[in-house]
């Protein structure tokens, strides 16, 4: 606000569009009123302000989106001229009876006649009509000239008007009417105009305006109608998007970044007692870059037991109509929409009403698995196993959003989780088999290596457990007797303690007690998941990590587990997926990385398991193990002359100490010993070049790997070993006269 309102006698005050919220005129240049966004040198023309091309931003962009992302496509303010209706109709397959309990279709043609557009609802004689009931012209409130019709809604026709107090010569103030209640009660109308007051306190970026309430009398009964006056927001509706589309699916990255954009609004409603309750495609509006949502129309407070509850079907939520509407159905409402625009959802309001389609009739739900769990929480039939909020369910989102972008472009989009702690330490470094016949797991290595849930500094044991972060399990489990008894972070503290410490049977205790305490915590499937791992049982820690993917699919820490788990258990399909989905957006997780390469190199693709280990970054204290295990994976590849030159080269580039590297030099020696001896086909020339000093002839190669043997020999730590290094060293040696 700036300023008092210079119109004599007014007792107003500027608000920040630059209208005096009193008289509604608007502040004269002279005050400085700043944040006017209404066109300059625009012609009256019927009424109408038309403008020789589309509105653009003359200034620097807002930025890029979904969490610095990506762009939303620039969608330009929409000229008023060309958004009133030339004619109002209604499509007779929008045509429903306006009672909330009834909703039944009427007006529509039959046997031969055209359906009414007034009349009555034949099931409970609901009056209905599909006429406008304000002509062009019409002054609503002694102030608000209707120009036309925009569209038809829930509550009948909204419509584009001109505020008459506020305009100049070169500009006007566009509001929309929407009818708030047609009631022939004038004590009812007053009543409802007043309880809704309040959307006027409503003020956030991504919400349309509420300007004012008028009351204008219908022109068949002269009974008073209220209706809600809003700023005219140009731009195109969600739904039109997707028409435009040709009636094809949005892109996903956009979606989910509407999705990001329209979150906080619906946030800013439930922290201020308020819900939607109906939300749509139809009411979200693209304008510029920007995303808002309009029609407030059917919102209601959180607390309120008796209002009637709008909602649409195929978004609202199923147990809205005997429960009423809560933050989790406005959620609910969010995902459903989401879903709309990102796949050809046919019979999202009939069939599949109040369930998702199957994976394997939706392909971008096969594809797109986070998205596809993401979805599946969010419209869970049992509103306590939803997102508990706007921002819970955007954080997930975001995450959701960077594992889309990473998959189609490759590009690594790494970001802090609000959730876990990162990779404590690599683990299961190998590349080799790791089959339970081949290379062993180590479950407890692992449990302890997974990244950590993060403590919630808001919880009663948050300072305790900073300081006692150093204690070992007993004594953890002895000062937590004076850790606060409402703490829901030491108990899962210790949890994991007595886990890593082998208690099994203490751990277990806990983790049941939190299950039983907390039921929509994750947490104590992450630590049955721990102890899964630590009893060796990896088919039940993927049960135990499933859970916590499907409650938290826009994490990596829960993939990487499930990954390990299924990779464990001989499920190499989903444990392949989701190591290269976490691989691919965050080259932090080294393990990850392991993992895929070993996975890539049981299938043969030894190409594709050198390509990711070569992409451990060099700052990874891992990265030396990454690089020689990529020289094996080559060695493993069909053998040339040129391909052991290759990895001549870079065993001589790689900073090994001595035993390691005459370890990796005997296994590449090896390797051409055996191409010459068995591989290469007979008749064909010697083969050019040298392998580590040894020209590639059989002689050269068997004197390199004597020599390897006995260096290794030398370095052997008992006198077994070395007898063992040394017999083969007199094995693999050219044969002498001498």
């Amino acid at each position: 606000m700036s300023g008092s309102c210079v119109r004599a006698g007014c007792p107003g005050a500027y608000d920040p569009d630059g209208y005096c919220d009193e008289c509604g005129r608007k502040a004269p240049a002279a005050t400085g009123v700043s944040g006017v966004s209404e066109p300059v040198g625009s012609t009256r023309t019927s009424g109408v302000s038309r403008r020789t091309g589309p509105s653009r931003r003359t200034g620097p962009g807002r930025g890029r989106v979904g969490g610095g992302l990506l762009d939303l496509p620039l969608v330009p303010r929409r000229d008023p001229a060309t958004a009133v209706l030339a004619d109002p109709r209604v499509a007779q397959d929008r045509r429903f009876c306006g009672n909330p309990g009834c909703g039944r279709p009427v007006g529509r043609d039959r046997d031969g006649r055209p359906g009414r557009v007034e009349g009555f609802c034949p099931a409970c004689r609901t009056p209905f009509s599909f006429v406008p009931a304000l002509a062009p012209g019409t002054l609503v409130g002694g102030r608000y000239e209707v120009l036309g019709c925009l569209a038809h809604g829930g509550l009948g026709w909204i419509y584009l008007a001109r505020d008459k107090n506020v305009g100049d010569d070169v500009s006007d103030r566009w509001v929309v009417l929407k009818g708030l209640i047609d009631a022939g009660d004038p004590d009812a109308v007053a009543a409802a105009v007043s309880e809704r007051r309040f959307l006027v306190s409503v003020d956030h970026p991504a919400i349309v305006k509420i300007h004012d309430f008028a009351l204008h009398p219908d022109p068949k009964t002269s009974a008073d109608v209220g209706y809600l006056v809003m700023e005219y927001v140009g731009g195109r509706s969600l739904r039109d998007l997707r028409t435009a589309e040709g009636a094809r699916p949005l892109p996903l990255d956009r979606v989910l970044a509407y999705g990001l954009e329209i979150l906080p609004a619906f946030g800013y409603l439930h922290e201020h007692g308020l819900l939607y309750c109906d939300f749509k495609p139809d009411n979200a509006i693209h304008t510029d870059d920007r995303l808002k949502l309009v029609d407030l129309g059917a919102v209601r407070r959180l607390d309120d037991p008796v209002s009637v509850v709008w909602g649409t079907v195929g978004y609202q939520a199923p147990e809205v109509s005997t429960d009423g509407p809560s933050i989790s159905s406005d959620l609910y409402t969010v995902a459903r929409t989401m879903a709309v625009l990102s796949f050809d959802f046919r019979g999202f309001s009939t069939r599949y009403a109040d369930r998702l389609p199957d994976p394997a009739d939706q392909p971008l739900l096969a594809e797109q698995e986070s998205y596809h769990r993401l979805l599946l929480r969010a419209t869970d039939p049992d509103p306590d196993r939803r997102f508990e909020s706007a921002a819970d369910l955007a954080d997930q989102l975001l995450g959701v959003l960077r594992q889309v972008l990473c998959a189609a472009d490759g590009i690594p989009r790494p970001a802090a989780s609000t959730r876990f702690t990162h990779e404590g330490a690599a683990f299961t470094t190998t590349t080799g088999a790791t089959t339970t016949g081949g290379t062993a797991f180590d479950g407890a290595a692992i449990a302890a290596a997974l990244p950590v849930p993060q403590v919630d500094p808001a919880d009663p044991g948050a300072a305790f457990l900073l300081a006692t972060r150093d204690l070992g399990a007993a004594d953890l489990a002895t000062a937590a007797r004076g850790a606060p008894p409402d703490s829901v972070e030491v108990p899962i503290a210790l949890a994991r303690a007595h886990l890593l410490a082998g208690g099994a049977a203490a751990a277990g205790a806990l983790i049941d007690q939190l299950a039983r305490d907390e039921r929509r915590d994750w947490r104590p499937d992450w630590l049955r998941g721990l102890a899964a791992l630590a009893d060796a049982d990896p088919r039940a820690a993927v049960t135990s990590f499933d859970a916590v993917y499907r409650a938290l699919p826009g994490e990596l820490a829960p993939q990487l587990a499930l990954a390990v788990a299924a990779e464990w258990a001989g499920e190499t399909d989903a444990a392949l997926a989701r190591y290269q989905r976490v691989w691919t957006c965050d080259h932090a997780y080294v393990s990850a990385a392991f993992g895929l390469a070993r996975v890539r190199r049981a299938r043969g693709d030894h190409a594709g398991a050198i390509e990711v280990l070569e992409q451990v970054p060099a700052s990874s204290s891992h990265h030396l193990t990454a690089q020689v295990a990529a020289v094996r994976a080559r060695l493993e590849s069909p053998p040339s002359a040129a391909g052991f030159h290759d990895v001549s080269a870079r065993v001589e580039r790689l900073p090994l100490d001595g035993e390691a590297r005459a370890r990796l030099a005997a296994e590449v020696l090896t390797a051409a010993l055996t191409w010459l001896t068995t591989g290469r086909r007979t008749g064909t020339p010697r083969p050019a070049g040298t392998v580590l000093g040894c020209a590639l002839t059989e002689r050269d190669v068997r004197l390199g790997l004597e020599t390897v043997y006995r260096t290794l020999a030398k370095l052997a730590p008992d006198a077994g070993t070395r007898i063992t290094l040394v017999d083969r060293a007199n094995r693999v040696r050219p044969r002498t006269l001498v």
